[in-house]
């Protein structure tokens, strides 16, 4: 039997092989284009607002008072961290304190020379007396001749230098009281203490660090008044004459639409300002600038946190 010849007959059979194998692989690779529905429903616009429409803003949530940064008034090492955050304080409540051995030395020297001042008070007053006495004898003698003139003058001298002793005596001790109250006032000065009632947001300093007193860098504390939380929405300003000012928005949590609350209007800043709250999207323009509409969340809204990215749909005016 006559073998097959390899290029006339095995060859193509090999080709054609791989050719139905090359169509096969390829139809297997294309992507599945059949429609599905997506497992989460995309954000959209509230029903309350598909009439008029809305203006979309981006925001964070920050507290109704703004955040304020705690520095010290003094610089030193800190010895006492007296809250945690989360902590609601009072106003004048004790936050921090810095190292005051130095300033509580002086305080007692400074009340050891009012002590001393007080003492010559009472001497120059026993003085006084004295010369007073002295001077009244010579004063009361019915006969003149039976004592000298010049003893009558040296003697009312002696009142009058003794009445200046007194008054420079109680003037020491003035001075040395006021230095007892600055003492003091400067105690206080490293006890730092709560401007008002406000929650502890952020303590970013530890005992036995460093606090010093110059530059951003100083601020050693975060606070806030979180009772209401505040939205500080940025509107960009070729939006802002479609905007229905005073009505409420609807505020949702970024890459989470279906957590939406309504928001109350507060304010509007007239300043227009570069634009801060960024969404990092690839389409986003930087150069432009915003309007800041700030808004109240409601009690619900404490799910909101401070420094939070937030989404807000703003009431537009009903096109023409």
């Amino acid at each position: 039997m006559k073998r097959p010849s390899f290029s006339r007959v095995i060859l193509p059979i090999i080709a054609v092989i791989g050719i139905i194998g090359s169509v096969v692989y390829l139809f297997r690779s294309q992507p599945d284009t059949a429609m599905t529905n997506p497992q989460e429903t995309p954000a959209r616009t509230p029903a309350s607002q598909a009439k008029t429409g809305s203006i979309v803003g981006t925001g964070v949530v920050e507290p109704s008072s703004e955040v304020v940064d705690i520095a010290p008034t003094v610089p030193g090492i800190v010895s006492k961290v007296f809250v945690t955050p989360g902590d609601q304080v009072a106003a004048g409540q004790p936050l921090l304190e810095i190292d005051s051995r130095d300033v509580r030395a002086s305080i007692n020297e400074a009340v050891a020379r009012a002590a001393t001042a007080r003492q010559s008070i009472a001497a120059a007053q026993t003085s006084l007396r004295v010369v007073q006495n002295q001077y009244a004898l010579y004063t009361d003698v019915e006969d003149a001749r039976a004592v000298s003139q010049q003893e009558v003058i040296t003697r009312r001298d002696a009142v009058a230098n003794a009445r200046a002793q007194l008054s420079v005596a109680q003037a020491q001790a003035r001075q040395a009281d006021a230095q007892v109250a600055q003492a003091r006032v400067e105690l206080d000065r490293h006890v730092i203490r709560a401007p008002a009632a406000m929650e502890v947001l952020q303590v970013d300093t530890r005992v036995g660090e460093y606090a010093g007193t110059q530059g951003t860098a100083s601020a050693l504390m975060k606070l806030g008044a979180t009772q209401p939380l505040h939205v500080r929405l940025d509107i960009d300003e070729n939006q802002i004459e479609k905007l229905v000012m005073g009505q409420p928005a609807v505020i949702s949590a970024r890459g989470d639409a279906k957590r939406q609350v309504k928001a109350t209007f507060v304010r509007a800043e007239p300043l227009i300002v570069p634009k801060r709250s960024l969404t990092n999207s690839a389409t986003e323009r930087v150069d432009v600038r915003v309007l800041q509409l700030i808004f109240a969340l409601p009690a619900k809204g404490r799910t909101f946190f401070v420094g939070q990215q937030v989404d807000g749909f703003v009431p537009a005016k009903a096109k023409q």
